[in-house]
């Protein structure tokens, strides 16, 4: 269209906002799955079409090249398109189904100028940090030349939220670059995380310049030309990584604020300084399985006085993070405890535990060298100083996993097993600064714990003492009911050997959801996904996935 209006404009002339920069094509080597997708050609989807922009009238003066993709979507009026946060602004048509074979009055589903973008006025154009999270945007579009609104003429698609980091989506797009056709493509493909962000992240090759603002269907019906739309292109630096690939495309999250805009565009209402925009604040994204999968220990506790369960992590190189809880199943913000490379890259094994008769939760840490040390009131504290419990070089070198929990105390969390390197477990009641309190043998010397790889805590079952949750070394999971002097309680199995849970790297249990019990697992496994089981009982509870695998 640009070709057959403005001699001087090449069809393919690119956009200089982020995915329609000029963009590289995949490597060929080893470095990018083999297993990755290319984009296919189609002829279209009549709800699906792209953006023009024009100088004063686009019936009478020259068209530029299209910029990005948009779709129609269900609305009232009947009149709206869903597009990319940076592809807003301007004098604007859009053309559903654009065929590049013909001029804009020859269009077979007409054309329709934009009256008004919606874009979130937090959000900065090709930005590289968490504001584009908010890389949406509304254009409600002025009938056409026959006087018929969009959806009308082409049929809408619906908008349902993100349901979680993995999913199977087909993208479609009109690339502006590297395509001399000037035909839509299509891309079916597997979403994961973009860590860091509230994004998700899909490869495939041919994503060229032009695709930005694309839905990102999770079914479509390409016979009646609409289909479900969960994602679309967009995000961190306007929906492509620094190098400007063709083969890796991002995607905001549709959450909240998605449909809050969604909202102000339904009802054409222009949003000022001091709407519902500036709270609350942006969803918090805990980053992605890359980072995980150094996730070394983790420690359940309510660290910083608000009565919702935190998370302590100590990652492999030192460095130790708590996270906050929102109090349903989730995590609001981070702050890190201690620098990578200290003293924390020697911790052996730690629990949370109330051990201190503080108001919030301690930690209990065993070095490799045997000292062992309890520090009170970390989330207000930190983890400077604390009381010494052992020193170096004590018997605590062999204490492979230790678990706090109430366990003969019942009134506090302040009891400590303990499995040992050759397989004895014991059960210290009444641990605190003046030391460990009441040693309970439950399990003697070369028994078959030895093999016990993973040990946490919870109340699983609701009786006066915790329950013991064992990961054993052929991947079964045990669970101990009852812990206490007298033993370690009935055993019940929950998974098999030879089961994925032999994948397990780390695990602890504590409260993280509105039901106020410490019942809920928090699992990082092999490949850095990590998973919430809220309401653990004999079995394991509802899955939440808190980060996807890398």
């Amino acid at each position: 269209m640009a070709s057959a209006t403005d001699p001087a404009l090449p069809a393919q002339q690119a956009d200089p906002s982020a995915k329609a920069r000029a963009r590289r094509a995949a490597p060929a080597g080893p470095s990018v799955a083999a297993a990755m997708p290319t984009a296919e050609h189609i002829l279209g989807l009549k709800s699906v079409g792209t953006i023009f922009t024009y100088d004063t009238d686009p019936t009478t003066e020259r068209m530029h090249a299209h910029k990005c993709t948009a779709s129609v979507v269900e609305s009232p009026g009947h009149n709206l398109i869903l597009t990319a946060g940076h592809c807003d602004g301007g004098k604007a048509v859009f053309v559903p189904m654009y065929a590049a074979e013909y001029t804009l009055d020859k269009q077979t589903f007409g054309f329709y100028r934009v009256a008004k973008f919606f874009t979130d006025n937090r959000y900065v154009h090709n930005t590289k940090k968490p504001i584009s999270d908010l890389d949406f945007s509304f254009g409600r579009l002025d009938p056409s030349k026959s006087g018929k609104q969009a959806q009308d003429v082409v049929g809408a698609n619906k908008l349902v939220r993100t349901p979680g980091y993995l999913n199977k989506v087909t993208m479609l797009g009109y690339p502006s670059s590297h395509d001399p056709e000037d035909h839509p493509v299509r891309c079916p493909a597997q979403t994961e995380a973009l860590p860091g962000f509230y994004q998700i992240q899909a490869k495939c090759r041919g994503m060229w310049s032009g695709v930005s603002g694309g839905p990102w269907f999770s079914r479509v019906d390409w016979a009646k030309g609409t289909g479900e739309i969960i994602g679309n292109v967009g995000g961190y630096n306007g929906g492509g990584n620094d190098a400007n690939v063709d083969w890796l495309t991002y995607s905001p999250m549709h959450g909240d604020w998605f449909f809050r805009l969604y909202d102000e565009a339904k009802n054409n209402h222009v949003p000022q300084h001091g709407s519902t925009y500036d709270q609350p604040p942006l969803p918090y994204s805990m980053g992605g399985g890359d980072t995980w999968s150094h996730a070394k220990l983790l420690a359940s506790g309510e660290y910083t006085g608000d009565g919702k369960g935190d998370l302590i992590v100590v990652w492999t190189d030192g460095e130790v993070t708590l996270y906050t809880g929102d109090g349903n199943g989730g995590f609001a913000d981070e702050r890190r405890l201690a620098a990578p490379h200290g003293v924390w890259q020697d911790v052996k094994s730690l629990t949370g535990g109330d051990f201190s008769g503080g108001n919030n939760s301690d930690l209990l840490v065993v070095f490799d060298s045997g000292e062992v040390r309890l520090l009170p009131d970390v989330g207000t504290k930190g983890l400077d100083g604390g009381i010494k419990l052992a020193g170096a070089g004590s018997i605590w070198s062999h204490a492979d996993q230790i678990t706090g929990g109430s366990f003969g105390t019942a009134k506090y969390v302040s009891d400590l097993v303990v499995r040992w390197s050759d397989g004895e477990v014991t059960d210290y009641t009444a641990v605190g600064d003046k030391g460990f309190g009441t040693e309970h043998q439950l399990a003697k010397p070369k028994s078959a714990w030895k093999d016990a790889t993973l040990v946490t805590a919870g109340d699983f079952t609701g009786g006066n003492n915790w329950d013991t949750l064992v990961r054993w070394s052929d991947g079964h999971v045990s669970q101990f009911q009852e812990t206490g002097p007298g033993g370690v309680g009935k055993e019940v199995h929950m998974a098999p050997a030879g089961s994925i849970w032999s994948h397990d790297s780390v695990m602890t249990a504590g409260s993280y959801d509105s039901n106020g019990w410490p019942d809920d697992l928090v699992v990082r496994w092999s490949d850095g996904e990590t998973t919430m089981y809220t309401h653990t009982g004999a079995t394991f509870g509802a899955e939440h996935m808190l980060v996807a695998s890398k």
